[in-house]
């Protein structure tokens, strides 16, 4: 077995989290995050210490609840998707692991209209699992919600799901341009999945 084949059985998703990857199979149009990711998505909640987390495709709901156990006890999850069966899977299995229902906000939208609604600095992280084509877009409003010391990450950061060799050659490096550009940043790029991008935002 080769470490990634390690890593990738070291996460076990248990049953909520396979309740969530059956809703995914049978509505479709939503692939849940792999849990590897999901794993390195609680670590990193909870080495930042996150009582509030914003998410950028909901889907059904399996990141929501790695986020989710690696908050603080009763941090909040605000969630925004554009496909409203995604978010009520979100909110049953979100049930089914035992959050409770104030521990969720679930915004029904598009990314592009909801984060600017949302207050500047609040937030301890930020994950995006959305269309990489719109991440360089998704980087400002995050630079923006995040306190210092939060962290952004970015799921399929290496493009490989956009079906589109021009998204690999022009979307997905320029995210990672701006990311290693920006002093205010630490990041690392992980091979976890189709590519895990996070950065913490520095201190002042």
């Amino acid at each position: 077995m080769g470490p990634l084949a390690y890593v990738a059985e070291f996460a076990i998703e248990d049953e909520p989290l396979l309740t969530a990857r059956v809703n995914a199979a049978d509505l479709g149009g939503t692939t849940p995050i792999r849990p590897e990711v999901g794993a390195t998505l609680r670590f990193l909640a909870a080495a930042v210490g996150a009582r509030t987390a914003v998410e950028i495709g909901t889907g059904c709901g399996s990141s929501g609840i790695w986020l989710l156990r690696g908050m603080r006890p009763g941090g909040v999850l605000t969630t925004v998707d554009t496909e409203p069966e995604y978010q009520r899977m979100a909110r049953q299995v979100f049930t089914r692991a035992g959050f409770a229902s104030n521990q969720s906000r679930l915004i029904l939208g598009r990314a592009h209209e909801v984060l600017p609604r949302l207050s500047d600095g609040a937030y301890d992280l930020v994950f995006c699992d959305a269309d990489p084509r719109d991440y360089p877009e998704y980087l400002t409003a995050a630079l923006r919600l995040l306190r210092p010391g939060g962290v952004v990450i970015f799921n399929d950061a290496l493009g490989a799901d956009t079906g589109s060799e021009e998204a690999e050659s022009d979307e997905v490096p320029e995210l990672t341009s701006l990311v290693r550009a920006d002093d205010r940043l630490v990041s690392m790029l992980l091979p976890l999945g189709d590519g895990l991008l996070a950065a913490v935002l520095r201190s002042a």
